[in-house]
């Protein structure tokens, strides 16, 4: 296989990368393509909408990225959809793609369907010549989180206070649109490994019903940024509590990654942060808002 430009990756990652996108596919059982015609772009469209109780990009939206040859794809189960993800190229001198919408149907959820997409989506934008995928994600949700920063081993780069503004779909209706933006170094080879699936996962923070969210320091330095078990749940069954959690993570985790301190993992309790080799402070377990909920 070729670079868009035509000529071949001397070192093989690509074939390397397409290799692993197409063992993930079989793994969830699935096939991935492109989607570059009215009708799949509408499917999409209602795919997300169903996903998220409000539409993600519309039809139109979706046709306009992909006949400027933007990434659409979309997951399939036999002739029916399971899966897209659409995203956009960075401006040309930064190598990237930013990957905008990703969902899974209900019916398809914890089968390995986005990790197919994303191994997909990773060997489209090597194919051309790029070096990194960005995306955002609502840092509240711990099964995100895992799957980011732990099973990709993508790097949380920035903190984002109410990115997107008010949200009006039934997931984000009622809270601040807060993301972390994550960029995942496609030729990294702690990220090779991990698409490689030679990586052992680390749990999500999802083990115990109940969490203080207030950060810990271990004997390593690090420091633990917890989040609630089901932030989706808490924000139905006690709003107020979820604003906590939402004001608490933002103070834990701006300012370490304003200041240059590093988020290194996502393990059993929530984010682990470590502090900037020029001395700049992790998050001060003294001083973070404390947060106690049943999640």
């Amino acid at each position: 296989m070729t670079a868009s430009g035509g000529e071949p990756h001397a070192d093989g990652l690509l074939a390397d990368a397409v290799r692993a996108a197409d063992a993930a596919a079989r793994s969830a059982g699935v096939t991935i393509r492109e989607v570059d015609d009215v009708a799949g772009h509408t499917a999409i469209d209602q795919l997300w909408t169903a996903v998220w109780g409000g539409s993600a990009m519309s039809a139109e939206l979706l046709r306009a990225l992909a006949k400027a040859h933007n990434y659409v794809a979309a997951a399939y189960v036999g002739d029916r959809m399971v899966g897209a993800c659409a995203g956009f190229f960075h401006a040309p001198a930064e190598r990237a793609l930013h990957s905008h919408v990703a969902g899974v149907s209900g019916e398809a959820a914890g089968r390995g369907v986005g990790f197919a997409l994303k191994l997909h989506q990773r060997a489209w934008v090597l194919e051309r010549g790029l070096d990194a995928i960005t995306w955002t994600y609502d840092p509240l949700i711990a099964r995100n989180a895992h799957f980011n920063l732990t099973k990709l081993r993508a790097r949380a780069i920035e903190y984002l206070p109410n990115f997107y503004g008010a949200m009006p779909d039934a997931i984000n209706r009622g809270d601040e649109s807060d993301r972390v933006l994550v960029r995942w170094d496609l030729r990294d080879p702690d990220v090779v490994a991990a698409c490689s699936g030679s990586r052992q996962a680390r749990p999500a923070g999802t083990a115990r019903p109940a969490v203080q969210a207030r950060p810990a320091r271990d004997e390593a330095g690090l420091v633990t940024v917890p989040v609630p078990g089901d932030i989706e749940a808490l924000r139905t069954t006690d709003p107020a509590a979820a604003r906590r959690w939402r004001t608490a993570v933002r103070e834990g985790l701006l300012p370490a990654l304003s200041g240059g301190c590093a988020v290194v993992g996502f393990g059993r309790d929530g984010y682990l942060v470590r502090p900037a080799p020029t001395g700049a402070p992790a998050p001060d377990p003294s001083t973070a808002p404390t947060t106690e909920e049943t999640a």
